[in-house]
């Protein structure tokens, strides 16, 4: 009997699961295809396939349901980043396809939805108090696996401010991205600013390596 009951749990556990997951990846969508104003729980479980109710019983707000979803598929793009990363050689050449890597972050559907929260957040104050610990998080989990990536000491404060600066060029790219496609302008961008951040962490590289 216990068995039974046991294995029945597990089967409610991955259905759950499968069921967030479902609504998560919807929510996402919806948020990218029609902005805040459309991206209500009636939508949102209509693309899951799943009823309102079944919406409502996991996620009982949209903000918590809309931000849990850019937390989940921000978590897979970094993992997805990490492995590319992998590849990328051992060089002075590994930073110009590093900051092509890590354009995709923000170039990609999660920074669209993610800017459609920004702005509705402005005026809707549930929306920001659930948003502001989420922003701050991914900022800070960026921030760190910039500097991890680049090979760099975080302790020393020329290096963060020119990690700040190479995550704000990337966050404006991103949003000029968002109006037109603007690969080529980005290329020639994020090509002239990888030269100019080897030269200045170089010298950095070279005193850590002592």
């Amino acid at each position: 009997m216990s068995g039974t009951a046991s294995g029945t749990t597990r089967q409610e556990q991955e259905r759950s699961r499968v069921t967030r997951q479902k609504l998560m990846t919807a929510a996402i969508e919806v948020l990218v295809e029609k902005g805040w104003t459309g991206a209500t729980m009636g939508a949102i479980a209509e693309r899951a396939g799943v009823s309102r109710g079944a919406c409502q019983h996991h996620f009982p707000t949209r903000a918590a349901l809309v931000t849990a979803a850019v937390e989940h598929v921000f978590r897979q793009q970094v993992e997805e980043l990490v492995r590319r990363a992998k590849g990328l050689p051992e060089s002075r050449r590994r930073v110009e396809p590093l900051l092509n890597l890590l354009h995709d972050v923000y170039a990609g559907p999660l920074f669209t939805a993610a800017t459609h929260l920004w702005v509705a957040a402005v005026a809707d104050e549930e929306l920001k108090a659930i948003l502001l610990p989420l922003e701050t998080h991914v900022g800070r989990e960026v921030h760190r696996l910039t500097v991890e990536l680049l090979g760099l000491d975080e302790r020393d404060r020329d290096v963060r401010d020119a990690v700040r600066a190479t995550l704000d060029l990337l966050r404006g790219l991103a949003l000029a991205n968002l109006l037109h496609d603007d690969t080529a302008r980005r290329r020639k961008v994020l090509a002239h600013w990888a030269r100019t951040l080897e030269a200045q962490l170089t010298p950095k590289r070279a005193t850590q390596a002592d």
